[in-house]
């Protein structure tokens, strides 16, 4: 009984890893300099790059009708308030209108910053499924990358 049922949680384990590495194969290669944004604006009439400044920065791209995105982006507002060596940088892709994002983001009461964002991002960043994570150290390069719904702990496991 318990072989089977390691045998069984070894397989899912190794399934889990092979479709995680089968949705992040086509994003950005970790390891790779993340190349200079355009400036974009942020929902607080700010402006803003995509690029680390001195510390280590998760970059967030997310689309405001994806049901993974709402249900993930309360974990990334906990890891930005408990961790002042990360910044956090949210950017709204695939949107129709910026109303869209302005609602996202008073919805889930996000106070780091939200870039609104626009095909040329998506395409610079090679966002193909929401939301994607792009974990990016001081010196711009990717350390880290993952699609899909990720908790506090393994958001913060990754930025190291």
């Amino acid at each position: 009984m318990i072989k089977n049922l390691l045998i069984q949680v070894t397989v899912f384990f190794l399934i889990f890893q092979l479709l995680s590495w089968y949705k992040t194969s086509d994003m950005l290669s970790t390891d790779s300099a993340v190349e200079s944004s355009p400036v974009l604006m942020t929902t607080a009439g700010e402006e803003i790059r995509l690029v680390a400044k001195d510390k280590n920065l998760v970059l967030y791209f997310f689309a405001p009708w994806c049901s993974i995105c709402h249900a993930s982006i309360d974990n990334l507002q906990k890891l930005y308030e408990k961790n002042e060596h990360l910044d956090v940088i949210a950017v709204g892709l695939d949107y129709t209108s910026e109303q869209e994002i302005y609602d996202f983001v008073q919805q889930h009461q996000l106070t780091f910053p939200i870039a609104l964002g626009n095909e040329q991002i998506k395409q610079q960043f090679k966002v193909y499924a929401y939301p994607s994570y792009y974990i990016i150290d001081e010196h711009n390069s990717i350390k880290s990358k993952s699609v899909g719904y990720s908790t506090e702990l393994g958001l913060y496991l990754r930025s190291f």
